[in-house]
């Protein structure tokens, strides 16, 4: 098991944000958590990347119990979030975009073709191929390109668990289609994927499990395959399933 979450809770004084989640994300499996405004997504993910502490539960990390206080820790164990603003500065290029942060130095000045070899090479293993050059400025990229230089960057940095954030949110078609396929390439090179979204249609285009939160609760989670879209709306919608999914 790549990441478990057992009992979590967080609140915000009288608030239950979180409530008893229990979560299992898989290696090289596309974990797809949904649920209505206010389910408690967000807070999850923000929990799981260290920007909060949970109040109560444990977290393991390959079955090793751990804590995450931090980002850093966070970065550490090799989670990479890519939330939907994406973290990207605009007037910078791509390379600098990937390494911004961790650049290479070479006789203490900046490695520019280490840095640029590393940039292509970690695009052509994620077939990303609709980028013109890695010197493009990321204010000329397209949404679905821009997707891809944040989850390259999280790649590059030896992520074994990418959590994205509504990736499809806004996109046209093609671009959707593209991040989708990113999606599933990573879940082949083995990375974990947890994938936050509204879009029923790309969760099933995508998706080898399927979790769902309600009112702060994991009210059900299984494998893809024991879902209709039907009933998950279901779910989302009522917190319970009329006839329970095997």
């Amino acid at each position: 098991m790549l990441l478990s979450l057992r009992g979590v809770s967080k609140s915000f004084g009288a608030v239950h944000a979180l409530q008893d989640v229990d979560l299992d994300v898989l290696a090289g499996k596309v974990t797809a958590l949904v649920g209505d405004n206010g389910a408690g997504k967000s807070t999850l993910v923000k929990t799981v990347a260290g920007t909060w502490q949970p109040t109560s539960g444990e977290i393991f990390w390959k079955d090793q119990r751990t804590s995450i206080r931090t980002p850093r820790d966070a970065d550490a164990l090799g989670i990479a979030t890519v939330y939907q603003d994406l973290a990207l500065c605009d007037n910078l290029d791509i390379v600098q975009n990937m390494f911004l942060g961790h650049e290479r130095l070479r006789f203490r000045l900046l490695d520019e073709n280490a840095m640029e070899r590393a940039a292509r090479g970690t695009l052509a293993e994620l077939s990303v191929t609709t980028v013109r050059s890695v010197r493009q400025l990321v204010a000329s990229l397209s949404g679905g390109q821009r997707q891809s230089v944040a989850v390259a960057r999280a790649v590059m940095r030896d992520a074994q668990l990418v959590i994205m954030d509504e990736p499809t949110a806004a996109l046209g078609v093609s671009q959707t289609a593209q991040v989708l396929a990113l999606i599933r390439t990573l879940a082949d090179r083995g990375i974990g994927v947890l994938l936050i979204s509204h879009n029923l249609n790309d969760v099933f285009s995508v998706a080898d499990r399927i979790a769902v939160l309600y009112l702060g609760r994991l009210v059900h989670s299984g494998d893809v395959a024991g879902y209709t879209p039907q009933r998950v709306v279901e779910i989302i919608t009522t917190g319970t399933l009329a006839t329970a999914a095997t």
